[in-house]
């Protein structure tokens, strides 16, 4: 490993970063004049908690805002470099961390992936909201079958979200990593809870997974149309 790579992977800067990045996050939640569709979601999602949110590669960066300060929160975050600094910014900003993914033509437990899945149950369990996004790495917006597994077996709904900027910088990385810019508009949408059958089979499980899938492009094409995209 280079030098370069060394310093940069060091606690130190990993940790500094993770930092900046939750505070630049703050910085747009202060600054941002959010739509909330509806405009009290809470009213509805509380009394369901602790519920899986389900999110879109890309389109992340500001989901943690969604959430109320009271709310207990884990997130799974995936086991790769880039991942460590999201891992400690999600810290920052008060929300735990359970790393691993989910795999795309390989064993999911190379990924950490049945590690992750208990890590997550667990949680559930124990009352914390769990966050993870809905497409597996490199598939950008199609549902895989992770999230639809989770809700079956703890029995937890799945609400679709999605937390935009109006303003926002595009990355040129395989999700479009989109990056909200401080004093503007923003919409935050969530979609209708979907729960899954504890005896669901594999033709109900398929028909889950499309309705999240058509959960997220509806918030998603909502917040869009609010905000001009």
């Amino acid at each position: 490993m280079s030098l370069f790579k060394r310093i940069f992977r060091s606690e130190f800067v990993q940790g500094s970063i993770g930092s900046i990045l939750a505070a630049y996050v703050r910085l747009v939640g202060r600054t941002t004049r959010f739509t909330s569709e509806p405009a009290d979601p809470w009213v509805a999602i509380a009394p369901l908690q602790p519920v899986i949110t389900a999110m879109w590669h890309g389109e992340h960066v500001l989901v943690p805002l969604a959430r109320r300060p009271s709310d207990r929160a884990a997130s799974l975050v995936s086991r790769s470099a880039d991942g460590e600094f999201a891992a400690r910014m999600l810290a920052a900003l008060g929300i735990r961390v359970i790393r691993g993914s989910g795999a795309r033509g390989r064993k999911t437990a190379e990924k950490g992936g049945v590690a992750a899945l208990r890590a997550m149950l667990r949680a559930l369990a124990d009352g914390e909201m769990v966050v993870l996004t809905a497409d597996v790495p490199k598939v950008s917006r199609r549902c895989g079958p992770g999230i639809v597994l989770l809700a079956k077996l703890s029995g937890r709904p799945i609400v679709p979200i999605a937390v935009e900027g109006r303003n926002r910088i595009a990355l040129k990385n395989w999700d479009a990593t989109k990056i909200p810019l401080p004093f503007g508009r923003g919409a935050m949408i969530y979609g209708t809870p979907i729960t899954v059958p504890a005896d669901a089979g594999p033709e109900e499980m398929e028909a889950a997974r499309l309705r999240v899938e058509a959960g997220l492009n509806a918030v998603h094409a909502r917040a869009a149309e609010l905000l001009g995209h």
